[in-house]
């Protein structure tokens, strides 16, 4: 095992060399062209899909014409949407249908609805007959549910056939669909009734029946299923591939293993990226400026708009300020342990609630935990908060208001990081794209009036 792992570490040390090489022969002219296209050729399709990934927009195009046009197709399978949308953009509609005829048709799908709705349907028309039919059946449904992420390519069989006859009727095809470790077992309306798996068919007795072996105990995915579901489904039951039908049971495709991948991993970017205020659409790290400094400006624009708000409990407590300048030294200390907290809280709600764990039943429990450890921790650090004001200031009552202050942020905190994000689920609000924004405005309020609320009073 070890030796295999050196193995690994060793080929990835040489494919990130070839990377870097190729990188470096870029910079160098047009002199170096020959050796940049050799050397792509001896990259596979992940590492040059990961390759242009990682490289400038110029020089991704540059790259891309230097790319066998037979591996295409392969490539963009490898690349993220908004990455090879950009070279489908430079096709004209027939030279990105005859690309699509070798490209899963969930993966076609997605491309598509990146497209204006003028250039996917007239992509969509130079496709032959049965690409388009399949195609636009994924199309037909949301993308974030199962109907969106199947792909129609799928093996059926009947129950009443032995297993010599399904082994014969594999053998017919030129090649079986990627990731199938099961056929699926439908009637003559095409209705979903059960599994074979490849390990039985091939291990069981060839005379015996489909139906004999056949597994009918796991349900089909109902093509409506959200995919964050879709995807727990997935890992509770170590799925490799499961069926995916329509309300009346009839077979419509697949859903695979590496779908549901690419679904973690959106969701995991989506929650990444939301708590900083972007979008999965800002996941391409060399997006051209125009696109991604606009999406940025919303956000920043809605953050001012809550500092103003913050900026303006403090200007209500001018004159206490005026009186003793150590709470403008002091204030920051507060809002910044109350906004720290927070999120600590809301990326462990946000990630419970993305992951199907967090509902009514079990969210008071939750949120008597967070109260409680924000207590504790707010005994600890409060005290220690209070011990270093008194000696800092030489004043006891200062020391008691930043404590106090401290305790009632944190506890907000605790609230505010449990309850928002099923608050702003309930407005309709990504509670991953906005929680953050709004935790923040809340702890800083809070500790500004809290902290400055109390010293009023102390220093009347």
């Amino acid at each position: 095992m070890q030796a295999a792992n050196e193995e690994q570490v060793d080929k990835t040390q040489i494919n990130l060399s070839k990377l870097s090489e190729i990188k470096d022969s870029m910079s160098e002219g047009e002199s170096e062209l020959r050796a940049v296209k050799r050397m792509l050729g001896g990259l596979s399709y992940v590492e040059i899909a990961h390759l242009l990934n990682s490289s400038p927009p110029k020089s991704r195009q540059y790259l891309w014409n230097l790319i066998d046009p037979d591996s295409h197709a392969e490539v963009i399978q490898e690349l993220p949407e908004d990455v090879a949308v950009q070279f489908v953009k430079n096709m004209d509609s027939q030279q990105v249908a005859e690309l699509t005829e070798s490209i899963d048709v969930d993966d076609v799908a997605d491309i598509l609805q990146k497209l204006p709705e003028q250039i996917m349907q007239e992509i969509l028309e130079a496709m032959s007959a049965q690409n388009r039919s399949r195609v636009e059946m994924v199309l037909s449904y949301e993308k974030d549910t199962a109907g969106g992420l199947m792909d129609t390519d799928v093996i059926t069989i009947r129950p009443r056939f032995t297993l010599d006859v399904v082994m014969r009727y594999l053998r017919r095809h030129e090649e079986i669909p990627p990731s199938t470790d099961q056929l699926v077992v439908v009637n003559g309306d095409n209705v979903y009734l059960g599994t074979l798996s490849m390990s039985k068919l091939l291990t069981s007795d060839p005379n015996i029946s489909v139906r004999e072996i056949m597994r009918t105990d796991v349900d089909a995915i109902s093509v409506d299923m959200d995919d964050g579901k879709v995807a727990q489904l997935f890992e509770q039951n170590d799925w490799i591939s499961a069926p995916v039908v329509n309300d009346i049971g009839q077979v419509l495709g697949r859903v695979t293993i590496d779908d549901v991948v690419d679904v973690i991993i959106e969701d995991a970017d989506h929650s990444l990226m939301g708590l900083s205020g972007l979008s999965e659409n800002d996941e391409d790290t060399f997006a051209p400026l125009l696109k991604s400094a606009p999406r940025r400006a919303i956000w920043l624009g809605i953050n001012l708009l809550t500092a103003i708000l913050a900026s303006s409990v403090i200007n209500i407590f001018q004159d206490t300020i005026d009186k003793v300048v150590a709470l403008a030294i002091l204030m920051p200390i507060v809002a910044s342990m109350g906004g720290v907290a927070g999120s600590q809280t809301l990326t462990v709600v946000v990630r419970g609630m993305a992951l199907g764990k967090i509902g009514a039943s079990n969210r008071n429990w939750l949120l008597m935990r967070e109260i409680m450890s924000s207590l504790l921790n707010g005994l600890l650090w409060a005290s220690a908060l209070a011990v270093l004001t008194a000696w800092w200031f030489e004043d006891i009552r200062i020391a008691i208001i930043i404590a106090a202050a401290t305790m009632i942020n944190l506890i907000t905190a605790a609230i505010g990081g449990t309850l928002l994000p099923s608050l702003l689920k309930r407005l309709g609000v990504d509670p991953a794209l906005a929680g953050g924004v709004a935790l923040t405005t809340l702890t800083d309020v809070v500790g500004f009036m809290s902290f400055l609320g109390l010293a009023t009073v102390f220093y009347r």
